[in-house]
């Protein structure tokens, strides 16, 4: 059963035409010769070959914030937390900063809000009217060891309750065994089931062990229909990292070249700096260019990070560095 369409699909995501798949096709990434040394050398050169101060710096953080799933996904969420991490996604720069770098009348708000399926309905209430998306997890997050017909179930309700974005994981075990069919098979019939809703899949890199294992993974995923790869949960003991994500997105440009479809990118877990944003920026520019620097096409999975870049900004306001509680996350 497909779920229903949408009735208030966010303008960020209907920018972006959705991504058809393709039969699984092994050959596009069976054989694959990748090299971790080279990955980690030319992930080395991002933050050190490239550097952006005073204004320029000011104007990537800020993108940077267009660009971020605020997120919580703690066991003790509450419909309280969930409101005011709303408020912030509506609101994340204090007013005082968003006038002296001179974007008051800017309107700007991060990329979506992304919780957990009981936490949906909250969230879609608080974001009501203000065009950011309501991300969730679903699919048995963070381990998805779960029949699939739950999976599907969940991911099912998790749109009825009104999400626009759902964030599955994959079951590690078809790629540590190489059943690519099983793989295929798992995220199309997990597209399906959202409708019109997008689908991040989750691959897991911390878990699927080799360069090899991801890059296969994200064609698999891209293959079978998914609209964004993510690198993790933020739940594994190895989360987002450079290497893993300069594979991930070099899969991204050979599955566009080979079949016209432009697919998202989303690292997170891990990721707590105003230099992480920089440094994934970066990424994404260098190896994609400047359309995958926008919300439709890159997301930045974190929560800690928007106090950070909030903080660095005022500081470019203000010539001083405020104390973190000046910056709460909701």
């Amino acid at each position: 059963m497909t779920t229903a369409a949408l009735p208030d699909q966010p303008e960020s995501l209907t920018n972006q035409a959705r991504n058809l798949g393709t039969k699984l096709d092994p050959a596009m990434f069976e054989g694959r010769a990748l090299n971790r040394s080279a990955a980690e050398r030319r992930a080395a050169t991002l933050t050190t070959r490239r550097s952006v101060k005073k204004t320029h710096q000011a104007a990537w953080l800020v993108n940077a914030i267009r660009c971020i799933d605020l997120t919580t996904l703690a066991g003790d969420d509450t419909e309280g937390r969930v409101q005011r991490l709303c408020a912030k996604a509506r609101q994340p720069l204090a007013p005082r900063i968003m006038e002296g770098l001179g974007i008051a009348d800017m309107g700007l708000t991060t990329g979506a809000v992304c919780v957990y399926p009981t936490m949906v309905p909250h969230a879609v209430k608080a974001l009501r009217g203000t065009g950011i998306p309501v991300a969730s997890v679903a699919t048995g997050f963070p381990a998805g060891l779960m029949p699939l017909h739950l999976r599907l179930e969940e991911i099912r309700w998790t749109v009825d309750q009104g999400a626009h974005e759902i964030d599955i994981v994959i079951t590690r075990e078809h790629v540590l065994k190489r059943d690519w069919a099983a793989l295929y098979d798992e995220v199309a019939a997990m597209r399906e089931a959202c409708g019109d809703a997008h689908l991040k899949a989750i691959l897991a890199t911390g878990d699927i062990a080799t360069l090899r294992n991801v890059y296969a993974a994200s064609m698999v995923a891209m293959q079978a229909g998914a609209d964004f790869i993510k690198t993790s949960t933020g739940k594994e003991g190895v989360n987002a990292t450079l290497p893993v994500s300069l594979t991930m997105v070099r899969a991204l440009r050979d599955y566009g070249d080979a079949t016209g479809h432009r697919v998202g990118f989303k690292p997170a877990g891990g990721m707590k700096s105003a230099k992480d944003a920089l440094a994934w920026q970066y990424l994404m520019k260098e190896e994609l260019g400047n359309d995958w620097l926008q919300p439709d096409l890159f997301r930045l999975g974190a929560s800690s990070m928007l106090g950070d870049i909030e903080r660095q900004l005022e500081h470019h306001v203000t010539g001083r560095y405020a104390a973190a509680h000046r910056h709460s996350l909701a």
